[in-house]
This record gives structure tokens, C-alpha cells and sequence, in this order.
């Protein structure tokens, strides 16, 4: 099994609930260790290139090349939790600088 960790993009294979038609999409896995051990998903945000509309407990990536990211792009403050079995593969890791915004704009988000 592969193992992921808080701060990894993965690329993710949503489904759709007709079964029949699925996109491929970037997420960034927020959950930790112990969240991972004795489950067979992980929490993720989804991650859009569209950057012309960012709302609140959205987060721009300034690092996104870096992070294996094909165009600019921002963490949206969409949460969801995800099957291990829908990852495709690890795209790469954002920076701690990234991930640190990203936590403030969620917590934010969340009232946490």
C-alpha cells in the first residue's frame, strides 16, 4: 500500500455519481499519521488552476511548480475525505510556507 502524508499532492480520480464518467484532479492530502493508521482514506482540499476566482478559505500557491503543479494554482476551501483506491499517484508536496497559509485560510473557514 502507499503510503501518503499531510502536505502530499495527489492526483485523484473523482467519480461522478451517474458511475459512468470520472475526472482527474489535484488534491492536497491535510489529514496526518494517526489519522492514516487504521483507515482506508485520507482528508484532502481540492486544488484548482483556476485562479481568477478565489473565495473564502481559498489559498494561491506561490510555490506551485515546485509542488508538481502543471499551472498556477490555489487550495480551494473545498474539504472532502477520499477512498486510498480513488489515488492515482503523488504529484509532489507543498512547501511549508504554502501549507501554513493553507491551514490558516481552513481554520478560518471552519471557525477552529
Amino acid at each position: 500500500m502507499i503510503k501518503y502524508k499531510r502536505g502530499d499532492i495527489v492526483l485523484v480520480n473523482f467519480g461522478f455519481s451517474e458511475g459512468k464518467i470520472s475526472k482527474k484532479r489535484p488534491a492536497l492530502i491535510i489529514s496526518n499519521d494517526n489519522y492514516h493508521k487504521n483507515r482506508q482514506e485520507v482528508i484532502a482540499v481540492a486544488i484548482t488552476h483556476n485562479i481568477k476566482r478565489v473565495l473564502f478559505g481559498d489559498t494561491k500557491i506561490d510555490e506551485w511548480k515546485e509542488a508538481g503543479l502543471l499551472y498556477p494554482s490555489l487550495v480551494t476551501g473545498i474539504i472532502r475525505t477520499i477512498k486510498n483506491s480513488m489515488i492515482l499517484h503523488k504529484l509532489g508536496a507543498l512547501s511549508l510556507q504554502d501549507f501554513r497559509k493553507v491551514q490558516e485560510n481552513l481554520r478560518k473557514a471552519i471557525g477552529f
